[in-house]
């Protein structure tokens, strides 16, 4: 199974490289066969001293192995170079097929597998297979072969130190497989333990603010320590074993050595062999050396290749619970949306008393405002998110669509029956968080989008009244923001009005919070929103009453019930309403 891996991993991200890999294998196996003629010049050299040669013949042999010698450094260097190229390339893809994978995946996976985590498993990982892909493979293969064309000529110089030679090799061989199977486990574990530290330091990180106020920081540190004792421990345990994987290289050519001493004094005294050809034993018994040791770190860079192999493997492995449909369209316009006797519960809380949205069911006709309120886990947010469909329903359905009678293909369509890119395109969100990213303008509003003219941007913007807040940035839309320290608040707030008019969706949905409003803002952004909900539908989450009159309707949910939901104005005239009771008691108060 881990051979397949491995052939089915080199054919996917090496195969649009072949003809650099081709090139590769022929500089790797020229420096093979360089390595091999070398030696013999060097027995010829000594045998031509011994026997009286001609200076000139000693210096054309001399010059021989000088430029043998050179070439053979070319070819490294080259190899080296092409099998850095073929690296990168090979590991750039695979990123981002696991970052594309990542993104595919359903919020449930995101809940539960922190960013930095991630982060670890889609760099990390791949960084340790970035030396399988450029020559690890290949060079096992290579300096596997040099291995067996020393022990040829040994067995052609004698065949008793071939035969000693041999059996060190294939003890080596033997040792290098029960080390292997033993290491790759413990290579793995630490890995894990990495992505589980990377993790821990991003969720720090981003909550330094709240560990100081709290005065956490004894807990963090005594946390950090843990983790870091763990990876300790885990790379202790690799590393134990790992030395005797870098003993090999020491201890069999030592035993190849004390071998060609033994058979090469008394063959040299016999006069079986010349200098030169003893000579030739000790140098290419030198020459397995080199092997020996690229071989042990290569086996070293493949047990940890394996185990970040492993992970991957099984990060592709996790697929998508939610299935993306393509037998429907959402219709364009401002859309309806229904509800339809739906249940809904968390994977991680599958108790029926801990249900976060039971049995809700109404409709929203098109360019109708509904304003959601509630106390804090009432489900406001569960339902928004079940609305792009980054969960589906427990029980029940969601249909958006134009809710005309007339119109029997569009009147309502099944979200589960639609494809995700489509529900996307047809629903925007505005969050009370607006995610900036280090780009232009330009980049932030169509979410690097270059089909997007600039005149479509600026007649976006001036419809929303935001011309004025475009001329007052320095660069305009050129302007460098740098991430969320480039904008105020509310500013990041009319950004993010910005994304959702270009967008043009039939249906928006507001998370409003009146803590991201400041005063030089307000009354651009409030001109703004007023515009977005012009012919659209909305669902608004409100938290202060300014919103609220904003509303056509009014629903209120309470421990995932719908307590209430009628007309706005009904529902505030009416002593005995919910909603007018809020209203008199104070709606800021009372919904946190």
């Amino acid at each position: 199974m881990k051979s397949k891996q491995y052939i089915d991993l080199l054919q996917i991200y090496l195969q649009p490289q072949r003809k650099r890999v081709f090139l590769l294998a022929i500089l790797l196996i020229s420096g093979i066969i360089l390595q091999l003629l070398n030696p013999q010049l060097v027995r010829v050299f000594l045998d031509g001293v011994e026997a009286g040669k001609s200076v000139r013949q000693l210096v054309t042999t001399a010059v021989a192995f000088t430029l043998i010698a050179v070439t053979a450094q070319a070819i490294k260097l080259a190899a080296t170079y092409i099998g850095e190229i073929i690296a990168w390339t090979a590991t750039n893809d695979l990123r981002a097929d696991l970052a594309l994978h990542c993104l595919r995946l359903d919020m449930s996976f995101h809940k539960t597998h922190k960013p930095g985590e991630l982060i670890e498993r889609v760099d990390g990982d791949v960084n340790k297979l970035a030396n399988f892909f450029s020559q690890l493979v290949i060079q096992l293969v290579s300096n596997f072969l040099l291995l067996v064309g020393v022990i040829v000529l040994l067995w052609v110089v004698d065949w008793r130190i071939g035969t000693a030679v041999t059996l060190f090799g294939l003890l080596g061989i033997a040792g290098l497989n029960w080390f292997n199977t033993r290491i790759i486990p413990r290579w793995q574990e630490l890995r894990q333990i990495n992505s589980d530290l990377f993790g821990y330091l991003e969720e720090w990180l981003s909550g330094t603010e709240e560990i100081q106020t709290n005065s956490a920081a004894p807990y963090m540190m005594r946390r950090l320590y843990q983790l870091m004792r763990a990876r300790w421990l885990a790379m202790k345990s690799a590393m134990r074993l790992n030395v005797g994987v870098m003993g090999l290289p020491i201890i069999m050519p030592t035993l190849a050595y004390v071998a060609a001493y033994v058979w090469g004094t008394a063959v040299y005294q016999n006069g079986v062999l010349t200098i030169g050809t003893i000579y030739l034993v000790f140098y290419y018994i030198d020459v397995i050396k080199g092997p020996l040791w690229v071989i042990q770190r290569q086996v070293q860079d493949l047990q940890q290749a394996s185990a970040s192999l492993n992970r991957i493997a099984e990060l592709f492995a996790i697929q998508p619970t939610i299935e993306d449909g393509a037998t429907a369209v959402i219709p364009t316009g401002p859309l309806a949306v229904q509800f339809d006797h739906l249940t809904f519960a968390y994977e991680d809380t599958p108790d029926t008393a801990e249900i976060v949205l039971q049995d809700v069911s109404f409709t929203l006709q098109p360019k109708r405002v509904l304003g959601l309120l509630g106390r804090t886990g009432g489900g406001k947010t569960t339902l928004t998110r079940l609305l792009f469909r980054f969960y589906d329903p427990t029980k029940g359905a969601i249909r958006l669509g134009t809710g005309r009678v007339e119109d029997t293909d569009g009147r309502y369509v099944d979200l589960r029956h639609v494809s995700q890119a489509n529900i996307r395109q047809r629903i925007g969100l505005v969050t009370q968080d607006v995610e900036l990213f280090h780009a232009s303008v330009r980049d932030n509003l169509t979410l690097f989008d270059n089909t997007i003219a600039d005149e479509q941007i600026i007649t976006a913007l001036e419809t929303l009244g935001l011309r004025q807040w475009l001329d007052s940035l320095p660069d305009g839309l050129n302007t460098k923001l740098e991430a969320s320290d480039s904008l105020s608040s509310g500013e990041a707030q009319l950004l993010a009005l910005g994304r959702v008019f270009l967008q043009d969706p039939g249906l928006i949905i507001m998370d409003e919070a009146s803590s991201r409003l400041d005063p030089a803002t307000e009354h651009l952004l409030e001109t703004a929103v007023s515009k977005l909900l012009t012919n659209r539908t909305a669902i608004i989450i409100a938290h202060r009453l300014g919103t609220v009159q904003r509303a056509d309707e009014i629903m209120i949910l309470e421990d995932g019930h719908i307590l209430e939901h009628n007309d706005r104005t009904l529902l505030a005239n009416d002593p005995n309403s919910r909603f007018y009771k809020l209203l008199q008691t104070g709606l800021e108060e009372a919904i946190v």
